[in-house]
């Protein structure tokens, strides 16, 4: 009989399965379960993004593109990051397009990081990071922030956290699961602790078009710090076209070219369809973001009040769909207080603890839901607090 442990990959069975999938699995097999746990947005592709698409289909447009992508697609993602942010990227050589956000996460650590580097995760966060880094042989350094500093990542935590063997920094925001942002002037603090070292950037903006008190800022944009940063975007988020899967990342010309080499061999190219139906939405879906952004706002306001009301406080997420209310009042682990919410009233929300250690205490909340979904999962939340006092 074949021995499969002893076959497989030791870095794979390393890896711990995603603390997300757990109750996502538990809650697939219940009746009745109200969730706001997923992190998707539940508005539909806009029309005129789905009828480019089928256009295209139509007209047979379903060859291979080249492997950085199309070029007219990297032509307009170069104009909408020049528009929205006031940072310019060659779109021959300083972009390359991807199957989602994360195959761009992917292959920029591959891409960078060798065995032994060091890589800056900022926590709480995404939960693909670590186990990427891991996956190369780099080494997975946590920056904890805390809800004291908004959940911004501070100049003091990351020059605490530098060695001579870090590589890379990790700048998740608007933050998966906080809803923190960064402003300009928090980001100039960081540039200022990285400009004279060798330290790169990956700069994962896919949240860019869900910040909701003024304007998403990128680190690239500051003097000095376009030429150490990758940054990641994509459509999934701001055009709702999750299952398109279709992402970017621009950065400079020699590790684009290497991150797209490694995409050539394990991809070859995102999807075709995809990439004409982002060209349409870069072109013409500015008023369906807006609209988008509007309704999660309002949804946003609602549901922070809602949850302080529960007295499961929770600072005001300025990015993102997603709360991150404290649990600590009921005396609960993050795990057990989303276990038993979810078998006694059937309600799924994710622990904190998915998205890194310092996440104790907390759960991850999505308001990329209705209100009528949100009102009636907050009314069973206060039916199971009060069950809990009793």
């Amino acid at each position: 009989m074949i021995n499969y442990e002893e076959l497989l990959s030791k870095r794979a069975l390393s890896l711990k399965p995603s603390g997300i999938r757990k109750f996502f699995d538990i809650a697939n097999e219940m009746d009745n379960v109200i969730s706001l746990g997923v992190g998707e947005p539940d508005f539909k592709t806009p029309w005129a993004i789905r009828s480019k698409a089928i256009e295209t289909l139509e007209k047979g447009k379903t060859i291979y593109t080249a492997n950085a992508g199309l070029q007219l697609l990297r032509d307009e993602i170069s104009n909408y990051l020049e528009n929205k942010y006031h940072v310019k990227y060659n779109s021959k050589n300083e972009i390359t397009v991807t199957v989602g956000g994360s195959e761009a996460i992917d292959i920029c650590i591959r891409a960078l990081v060798n065995p032994g580097d060091e890589v800056l995760v900022v926590e709480p966060c995404f939960v693909s990071y670590s186990p990427i880094v891991e996956l190369t042989g780099g080494v997975a350094v946590p920056i904890e922030t805390k809800a004291e500093d908004m959940f911004r990542l501070t100049a003091k935590a990351l020059k605490e956290k530098i060695t001579d063997k870090t590589k890379l920094l990790i700048l998740p925001f608007p933050n998966n699961p906080t809803g923190a942002i960064m402003r300009r002037e928090h980001l100039e603090e960081i540039a200022a602790v990285l400009r004279n070292t060798n330290i790169m950037i990956l700069s994962d903006e896919i949240y860019s078009e869900l910040t909701y008190n003024g304007k998403h800022v990128s680190i690239a944009e500051l003097d000095g710090m376009k030429e150490r940063t990758i940054l990641v975007n994509g459509f999934s988020k701001s055009f709702s076209m999750t299952g398109w899967r279709l992402g970017y990342a621009c950065g400079p010309a020699s590790i684009i070219k290497q991150m797209t080499k490694i995409h050539q061999f394990a991809i070859m190219c995102a999807p075709t369809t995809s990439q004409y139906a982002a060209i349409e939405a870069l072109r013409s879906c500015e008023e369906n973001i807006q609209n988008m952004v509007e309704e999660y706002n309002r949804r946003r306001r609602y549901i922070v009040d809602s949850f302080n009301k529960l007295g499961l406080t929770c600072f005001e997420p300025e990015g993102a769909f997603y709360i991150f209310p404290s649990i600590q009042s009921t005396g609960l682990t993050s795990d057990e207080f989303c276990e038993k919410l979810l078998y006694s009233k059937k309600v799924a929300v994710v622990p904190g603890t998915a998205f890194g250690d310092c996440g104790e205490g907390f759960v991850r909340v999505s308001y990329s839901y209705s209100i009528k979904h949100i009102n009636e999962a907050v009314r069973r939340i206060g039916e199971f607090l009060e069950e809990l006092k009793a």
